[in-house]
């Protein structure tokens, strides 16, 4: 390097070092404005349910406005979970939502369309709920066992109507794993969410509905509906005397609906660090877990990298069951 080069990456230095100490004061200073946490569901569903007691809970935390966005569209939640994946990665715009995440892209590649995003374009930050799927009817349908459903559903292929989230959402993909081991064939009327899907089954639109305890407790509580089976490997503390599918002879009908907070994969390791350890105090508020309680969803956290490798696990399994499922609508 001669003299003048020399020079020249000197005056140089004093502005890389401040370009790099302003950078590091921005990210240490995160969070200085409202938080968008998207919720890719209307209201009334396992996500919304996850999301706004843990919103509350992060603006006592970090001092800032975390506002929930439920921006409903698309199958499934991916007009949601699309526009979180093209947010800016600065910590300003959060993801809360379900199982289905890998699923989506998937679908899309099954059906030839342009796929909407990828997995890897983010990055879990903590596991909020994880509940087995129940199947639930309303307490008017004549259906008190589940033999009972699956008599009359093969009695009349295809004219036992069940709600769902969208296609290839958890409810859709949880159904369509019962059906065919069940050598049944449902009728599927897809809604923009899990919330609009469960008022049709109050309202008779609909028969039958794959769903999350906490978001069916109160109805069955009060009598307005009857659920019929879990797709849980075991039974659950909120409803005892429910059976698993696979106790009813469903060997392979295992189903989970979680929840869980993502940021987008180039989101700085410093505000990453600091959103984990908001969402590790945010859990453990007592305002946090009595909402869950009560909903009959307990929360079941995991921090970061166990909750990675739950994702990676969990979504293996998904996309094996989409493509045993295939082309349905």
């Amino acid at each position: 390097m001669n003299r003048r080069e020399l020079l020249k990456a000197a005056a140089a230095l004093p502005l890389a070092q401040a370009a790099l100490t302003n950078s590091a004061f921005a990210q240490a200073a995160w969070p200085a404005r409202n938080i968008t946490m998207i919720v890719p569901f209307p209201a009334g569903g396992q996500a919304d349910l996850a999301a706004r007691p843990v919103a509350l809970a992060l603006e006592k935390i970090l001092g800032k406005p975390v506002i929930v966005d439920n921006r409903a569209g698309g199958g499934g939640g991916s007009v949601g979970n699309a526009a979180a994946a093209r947010a800016e990665p600065d910590g300003y715009t959060l993801l809360m939502t379900l199982s289905s995440l890998a699923v989506l892209p998937e679908a899309d590649r099954l059906f030839d369309r342009p796929v909407a995003y990828e997995v890897s374009q983010f990055a879990p930050v903590a596991r909020v709920l994880a509940d087995p799927t129940l199947l639930a009817v309303p307490a008017s349908a004549p259906w008190k066992t589940l033999q009972d459903f699956v008599d009359d559903a093969k009695k009349r292929p295809g004219q036992i109507p069940y709600g769902s989230s969208g296609p290839y959402g958890t409810l859709h993909v949880a159904m369509e794993m019962f059906a065919a081991s069940a050598a049944i064939k449902l009728l599927h009327v897809p809604f923009r969410g899990a919330g609009p899907a469960l008022t049709a089954l109050l309202s008779g639109t609909v028969q039958a509905l794959a769903s999350a305890p906490g978001t069916l407790k109160q109805q069955v509580d009060d009598g307005k509906m009857r659920v019929l089976a879990n797709w849980g490997a075991e039974r659950i503390a909120s409803f005892p005397d429910l059976p698993t599918f696979r106790e009813l002879g469903y060997r392979d009908v295992e189903f989970y609906i979680w929840a869980g907070l993502f940021a987008q994969s180039a989101l700085p390791a410093p505000i990453m660090t600091r959103l984990r350890e908001a969402m590790a105090l945010a859990v453990k508020s007592p305002e946090v877990a009595k909402t869950f309680e009560t909903a009959g969803s307990p929360v079941a956290y995991l921090d970061a990298p166990e909750f990675a490798k739950f994702v990676a696990e969990d979504s293996a399994r998904l996309i094996a069951a989409v493509k045993k499922i295939g082309k349905v609508e």
